[in-house]
């Protein structure tokens, strides 16, 4: 998988064209495949054609549309031959001309030269550089693998960690009967994008898999459907399993918030024990659901505390009519 410190050519180029939607194929430079591309963002500019070179930035996919392919065509042999040799030996990983055009002759001649992949796709250039620009922003984020469950519950990102053996496959299987969906199972691989969103996959083979002691392996998409499983998902919620401590002093009303930093953010996080007799899944339920309600503005251990605290600071009221009514001894 591609690491930080960015992705080979050769890696864009062997993307299945049916999970990018850009299908690529090579022209020229296949020594060159090794090259790296580092920066997510895409230089389309005719500047590099024309000798202006100081607004480009290394690492970056250098992309011809219309434009650069009618402007080197409308340049005499001899002087497309120049530019081209001037702009190519810059430090560019690749150069992908979009919208299926035929180049010159002399691209793939200079290309190969110098060992610069070129690379052609068929994809109009606003929807290429859009479907690029995704594809190398998931490549390149900040990742890490956790060993937890992730489901969708309720349209909420519940990564569900935990010892293992603790029971997070079946806590998850339950969810699943339930309706919920399963993201991955065992291994999660968190990525962050932008500047505060965390997204969970699995690996792709293992994707629907999951390992139940006892049972083996099973398909979860084979068994439940389709609807029971997705690709992907936005991690807004933790919860942790842990084992029953009854020396330990555990959360009775919630009035805390609790977080985990995960590649820098920080994710609400509900440390749940794990006993006999408790229906972990119906809990992780219910837990999504309140954190659903915090999101839209609704606490309810601190609006009971709240309601609490202003009945103790106020005078103590009389008993409304309904209260006589009942009360024990009195008249009705």
């Amino acid at each position: 998988m591609p690491d930080r410190a960015g992705v080979t050519v050769g890696e864009l180029l062997a993307t299945r064209p049916e999970a990018s939607g850009l299908p690529c194929e090579l022209l020229a430079g296949r020594a060159g495949l090794d090259r790296r591309i580092t920066s997510p963002y895409i230089q389309k500019t005719g500047l590099a054609l024309a000798g202006f070179h100081e607004y480009l930035k290394p690492g970056r996919v250098l992309i011809f549309g219309e434009s650069e392919i009618r402007y080197l065509e409308s340049l005499e042999t001899s002087a497309r031959t120049s530019s081209l040799r001037l702009a190519l030996t810059l430090d560019f990983p690749c150069v992908m001309i979009t919208g299926g055009f035929t180049p010159p002759a002399e691209v793939v001649i200079e290309a190969e030269r110098v060992t610069l992949p070129l690379l052609k796709t068929p994809v109009a250039t606003p929807t290429a550089i859009a479907k690029l620009t995704a594809l190398l922003e998931d490549w390149l984020a900040d990742h890490v693998t956790m060993h937890a469950v992730l489901m969708d519950i309720l349209g909420l990102g519940v990564l569900i960690s935990g010892d293992s053996g603790i029971g997070k496959s079946e806590c998850a299987l339950d969810l699943i009967v339930r309706g919920h969906r399963l993201v991955s199972d065992d291994i999660v691989d968190i990525r962050r994008r932008a500047e505060s969103i965390l997204i969970g996959t699995g690996p792709e083979l293992t994707r629907h898999h999951m390992e139940l002691r006892g049972l083996g392996i099973i398909n979860v998409k084979d068994l439940f459907g389709i609807a029971s499983t997705r690709l992907s998902k936005r991690i807004e919620l933790v919860v942790q399993l842990e084992r029953w401590d009854p020396a330990r002093e555990y959360e009775r009303l919630g009035l805390d918030d609790s977080v985990q930093e995960i590649l820098g953010l920080r994710v609400p996080l509900i440390r749940m024990p794990v006993a006999p007799g408790r229906s972990i899944a119906t809990l992780v339920e219910v837990a999504a659901r309140n954190q659903l309600l915090r999101a839209r503005g609704y606490h309810a251990a601190r609006d009971l505390a709240t309601r609490l605290d202003e009945r103790l600071r106020s005078p103590r009221l009389p008993l409304d009519e309904e209260d006589e009514e009942f009360e024990p001894g009195g008249a009705r």
